[in-house]
């Protein structure tokens, strides 16, 4: 398919609701698409829209659920096993006229009941709806004002679609009859009821299921990003990349801010914001320099300001001026029209085209576009994310070095800023110019894991921080430190030869966190692969509110900056180190369940309804919890491209339960089904006198991973037993039957000390067993933790040593933390203490 389409024969894409979900009359209609929702259309005229939307492309989300119709004069009610709507005609769409009734119980006791004017006020006290995203961080410091989402306290939320455009068959965009040629106003209403109580993820599921999934990421974009607005030229970028490289630190995706682009231009035809020609003082071979980039496994993306057109000094100028019918010796001005289909067409074909045939491999649209367009009620921005992301999956062709000609496409993929709720399926997003403040990064966090509430998963954030603010090493290293386990990880910050993000660059401390976490994060890819996968096949968010997955407890919406990464709960760090204790404090709640951090081994436990607690740290400590009997898969060599299928697997065991993972792993084509996916099943057995099994075999498509892997693991937080040691053996087809290495492994600022155990080169296709003896849990101790808290703290040595004797007499819990606060322990240390004691 072409795109644009050909304006002749555009037929609208109909998504028409199954018959039998209807209840209409005069002036309404209502679609009851699941037991939990319903669409509620009101026209004075009586028409109705059957078509896919900007934001619904299917309406038809299986059987119709059973409900009830209950009919009288000037009434109707519709009674589904949750919902109950009643409408009165004579009243239209108000308030009095209309409302959807929760029949299941809510969490709010005061919620339960839409009528049509109900709004969300963000700064509730009790926040009722959780609260979706917004479209830009753009000069914000600290926290900015989101829009609503799907998940709510008291049970519902709304979907508006009344001032949508229709989608064509050849995806274009067209008005909805009816709608007022000059501000794009219609006077129908068209809205979804979303009744999900706290069946949260039932909630996105309808949502996908009625807007389309949120589409699988390219698993290079899932690496380390860098990211700076600084005049770099080739020889200079190249510089850079090769100097992370030596430090042994992996980058997957090159970003290339607006100084590509000729940006010193005639102010006669305006600025030069809007570029696409290279300079060629700064990059006098791009294919060359793209090239290069690629030959280190990355992918790169340019900067992009559209909002001026196509002007004369563009090396794209005549040939689109020329696909317009205009003269190219005038020299006149091709305003950005992306209504336009000619325009586009040829905006897509001359501007863009012949840079990504050189290597460019998606764009970075960082919207300069306003707000309106010559299509009234069109959104630019929404429009330009459209139109690149279907561009990018359009078929094209390549020559073979054989000569044959063979046509391909790419996974398609845009990085843009969010136009709206349909937005998830355009996937990156930019979330705009950052403030670098303690302020803003302390919302990151919950701005990103809250965009999970409107299925918006995929938030590229400024790391690090973009402009303004001040110069602070600790700041940057625990904004990295965020980074490793957001969606994507991009280092980023503005044009000034002050602020960059390359880790050599900051004191030794931050130095050293920076480096570990991009490392980390590297090693993480197949991980987080396995849950992009899982986010476009089951619409579960990679990193989401802990209250996806605990809708029932208080405790999972007290903190909001805690969030799951897959199903590692991540504890940011974003305040300054208290300078007496030399550690920073969190609180964060638990669900019930044994956990581990996996910086420092201690473990937790938590009982029915969870548990809140407080956590301490140093500089180079994040608090990432796993559950016990957890298997986290990991790229072993952090020289493989964040891109490829590993050859060697690295995985992360945590003790004291018995556990599975699925690894889930692709051939990257554009849409990668059954033939063209590997699962790599690892079930662990624990029991501390019976021993230690896991179990890995792989099944799927033959090619797609390599034949043969290197496989190791990292047991956290046990030591061999003092009596027998540690003793491991392989078993299974895919291996070498016998006695494998165990080694005891020293901790790092990311992972815990326990053992290591070397499988060696294994067929994962016949299946692998390990059995392990000898093991015992060997999670902090109290003592140690104690000491190094009471060691690092800034007070007077005779308290230390009055409370290291209360330690040392065998005190224990709040009899040990009572006497150090009457031996005058500070209060931060007391906090600290009362974690591990």
């Amino acid at each position: 398919m072409s795109f644009p389409p050909p304006a002749a024969g555009d037929a609208p894409q109909l998504a028409p609701a199954r018959p039998e979900t209807i209840v209409s009359g005069p002036t309404y209609r209502f679609s009851v698409l699941t037991d939990r929702l319903i669409r509620i259309e009101h026209s004075a005229t009586g028409s109705f829209v059957d078509a896919a939307t900007q934001l619904v492309v299917s309406r038809d989300l299986g059987p119709a659920p059973d409900f009830e119709v209950r009919r009288g004069q000037d009434r109707v009610e519709i009674l589904t096993e949750h919902l109950h709507l009643t409408h009165i005609p004579s009243r239209g769409f108000s308030r009095s006229g209309l409302s959807v009734s929760m029949r299941s119980k809510v969490l709010n006791p005061h919620g339960g009941t839409w009528r049509p004017g109900d709004t969300w006020d963000p700064d509730e006290e009790f926040p009722s709806n959780l609260g979706g995203t917004c479209r830009t961080l753009d000069e914000v410091d600290g926290r900015a004002r989101l829009s609503p989402g799907l998940l709510s306290v008291s049970g519902h939320a709304v979907l508006e679609d009344s001032g949508s455009l229709l989608m064509t068959a050849g995806g274009w965009v067209a008005p909805r009859p009816g709608t007022d040629p000059a501000d794009g106003s219609h006077p129908d209403q068209d809205v979804y009821l979303f009744g999900h109580g706290q069946d949260y993820r039932g909630a996105l599921r309808d949502f996908f299921a009625l807007t389309g999934p949120t589409p699988l990421v390219p698993r290079t974009l899932l690496g380390n990003w860098w990211s700076r607005y600084h005049p770099y030229s080739a020889e200079e970028y190249l510089a850079v990349m090769d100097r992370f490289e030596a430090e042994g630190l992996p980058l997957s995706v090159a970003v290339i801010d607006m100084d590509w682009h000729l940006v010193d231009i005639d102010p006669a035809i305006g600025n030069g914001w809007t570029g696409y020609t290279w300079n060629r003082d700064l990059f006098p071979d791009p294919r060359a320099f793209l090239e290069a980039l690629h030959a280190r496994g990355m992918e790169v993306t340019l900067n992009l300001h559209p909002a001026m057109g196509v002007r004369r000094h563009e090396e794209a100028y005549a040939p689109m001026a020329r696909a317009l019918g205009m003269d190219p010796d005038e020299g006149a001005d091709i305003p950005f029209n992306i209504t336009d289909r000619d325009f586009t067409a040829a905006y897509l074909e001359h501007a863009h085209h012949p840079l990504e045939d050189e290597g460019v491999d998606f764009w970075w649209l960082d919207w300069q576009q306003g707000g309106t367009t010559d299509l009234p009620g069109l959104d630019p921005l929404w429009m330009l994310n459209h139109v690149h992301y279907l561009d990018s999956g359009r078929e094209r062709t390549r020559t073979l070095p054989d000569g044959t000609v063979e046509t391909w496409r790419r996974r398609p993929v845009t990085f843009s800023r969010f136009a709206d709720a349909s937005s998830h399926r355009t996937p990156v997003g930019f979330s705009g110019d950052t403030i670098t403040t303690w302020e803003s990064l302390r919302f990151q966090p919950e701005f990103t894991a809250t965009a999970a509430n409107i299925g918006y998963f995929w938030w590229s954030n400024d790391i690090g921080g973009h402009m303004f603010g001040d110069r602070d090493d600790e700041m940057a290293a625990r904004w990295v430190q965020l980074g490793c386990f957001s969606p994507v990880n991009r280092l980023h910050s503005t044009a000034s030869v002050f602020n960059s993000k390359e880790p050599w660059r900051y004191g030794r401390d931050a130095r050293a966190t920076m480096e570990e976490h991009l490392r980390l994060r590297h090693a993480l890819v197949p991980y987080l692969y396995t849950w992009a996968r899982r986010a476009a096949a089951q619409g579960v968010g990679p990193v989401r509110p802990l209250y996806h997955d605990h809708p029932w407890e208080p405790g999972a919406y007290e903190h909001r900056r805690t969030f799951l990464f897959g199903d590692l709960l991540v504890v940011p760090m974003v305040h300054p180190t208290d300078p007496v204790s030399g550690l920073t404090t969190e609180k964060a709640w638990l669900p019930e369940g044994v956990w581990f951090d996996l910086a420092t081994g201690r473990r937790y436990e938590a009982g029915p309804g969870g548990r809140t607690l407080t956590l301490s740290r140093t500089l180079d400590r994040l608090p990432v919890l796993a559950r016990a009997g957890s298997i986290i898969p990991l790229a072993g060599d952090l020289s493989e491209p964040a891109g490829n299928n590993p050859r060697h697997l690295r995985l992360l065991v945590v003790p004291g339960a018995d556990g599975e993972t699925v690894l889930e792993e692709d051939d990257a084509s554009p849409a990668p089904g059954p033939e063209a996916v590997v699962r790599t099943r690892m079930s662990l057995t624990w029991s501390q006198e019976r021993g230690v099994g896991l179990s890995l075999e792989q099944a799927g498509a033959q090619g797609v991973v390599p034949g043969r892997r290197t496989v190791s693991l990292e047991l956290l937080a046990v030591r061999e037993d003092d009596g027998t040691g540690a003793r491991a053996a392989l078993s299974g087809a895919g291996g070498v039957p016998g006695p494998v290495a165990v080694t005891p492994r020293g901790e790092s600022m990311t992972l815990a000390a326990g053992l290591s155990v070397e499988l060696g080169e294994v067929d994962l296709t016949q299946g692998v067993g390990l059995e392990l003896e000898g093991l015992r849990l060997s999670p902090e101790e109290m003592r140690t933790g104690l000491f190094g808290i009471l060691e690092r703290a800034q007070m007077p040595y005779a308290v230390k040593d009055r409370c290291w004797g209360a330690v040392e007499r065998g005190l224990r819990g709040a009899e040990l933390l009572s006497e150090m606060r009457a031996l005058g322990a500070p209060e931060p240390v007391l906090v600290a203490a009362t974690e591990v004691a």
